[in-house]
């Protein structure tokens, strides 16, 4: 599958900034109990007025402003996310709309969870044949608080809200090194995420059971297909869950801790938004150079997992 460079980048974050001394007033927990077995240190949560639409129109203005593309060089829109403000119409139609993009740009969402954001950039792979165009804006977005049960000591710690988007441009040179996979487990579960009564449920054994076994398994299973090692990717961006299964599987893989890029102790875990918003702090922090790769590898819900390598493109 054709490969992708990353040419621009943004995120947004709400109003609410979240600290373990906070949660600390809610649930019977404190900051040393959450940064041992967690590595997050605070997380954002939507206030009146923000949610899922309004951070990922904050993270895509920004992407496309940094573009230096126009409107009509956008080929498709792909959201990943499972906390829409609406089940239809979609967020990214809802984003194509905000941003007057033409009626004939191919925009939709990816439910894969936690997977959403990789798995949508292979979907956007395809949607740019349709469209003829060779630029796509993908974004992860979730607004977690509103599916988050505050009373479970287990799940209220980790989540936070947030939105990365990338403007990617299709590379005929490089392997996307496409990898997705699932295996219809119900070890997270969202259930009716429109209704006062949703939450997030999880069995937190499991996920890291199956989360130190599929990441290594993923990420040199999607190397293999672009034709690279570890060794010769510049960064790695696992979906950023939990610091414990990140360390756990570096020291699996055997590989430099440098080259595994985390932000989680400041952002929580965002579901699909994490490894588009971990790219974004990378590209303003001015660790993504012309020319390198970024191999990115997330898992999530359905149980489900999904890796791509993409290069990095020039700043306009």
């Amino acid at each position: 599958m054709t490969g992708f460079k990353i040419i621009s980048a943004g995120r947004a974050v709400p109003s609410r900034r979240i600290t373990n001394d906070d949660l600390s007033k809610i649930v019977d927990t404190n900051d040393e109990w959450i940064r041992s077995r967690t590595g997050i240190g605070c997380r954002y949560h939507c206030a009146d007025g923000e949610d899922t639409l309004t951070l990922a129109m904050g993270a895509a203005r920004r992407a496309l402003e940094n573009s230096g593309l126009s409107k009509d060089e956008i080929g498709c829109v792909v959201c990943a996310t499972i906390s829409g403000r609406y089940a239809t119409p979609s967020t990214a139609c809802l984003v194509q709309a905000e941003l007057e993009l033409p009626a004939d740009t191919p925009s939709l969402d990816v439910n894969s969870a936690c997977s959403g954001f990789v798995s949508a950039v292979t979907v956007a792979s395809g949607l740019l044949e349709i469209s003829g165009k060779k630029y796509a804006l993908v974004i992860g977005c979730e607004q977690l608080s509103r599916i988050t049960d505050m009373s479970d000591r287990s799940t209220c710690i980790l989540f936070g809200d947030g939105a990365g988007a990338l403007i990617l441009e299709k590379d005929e040179s490089v392997s996307l090194g496409a990898y997705m996979g699932s295996d219809g487990s119900t070890a997270i579960v969202a259930d009716g995420v429109n209704y006062p009564s949703s939450s997030i449920k999880m069995d937190g054994k499991a996920v890291f059971r199956f989360a130190t076994n599929i990441i290594p398994k993923c990420l040199n299973e999607t190397l293999a297909r672009a034709g690279k090692t570890l060794d010769e990717v510049d960064w790695v961006v696992f979906h950023q869950a939990n610091a414990r299964i990140i360390d756990h599987c570096i020291k699996k893989l055997a590989a430099p801790a440098e080259k595994f890029y985390q932000n989680i102790d400041h952002t929580g875990n965002t579901s699909g938004a994490s490894v588009p918003m971990a790219i974004s702090e990378m590209w303003d922090e001015g660790l993504l150079k012309e020319g390198q790769s970024v191999a990115c590898v997330a898992f999530g819900g359905g149980l489900t997992w999904a890796g791509i390598v993409l290069s990095v493109g020039s700043k306009k």
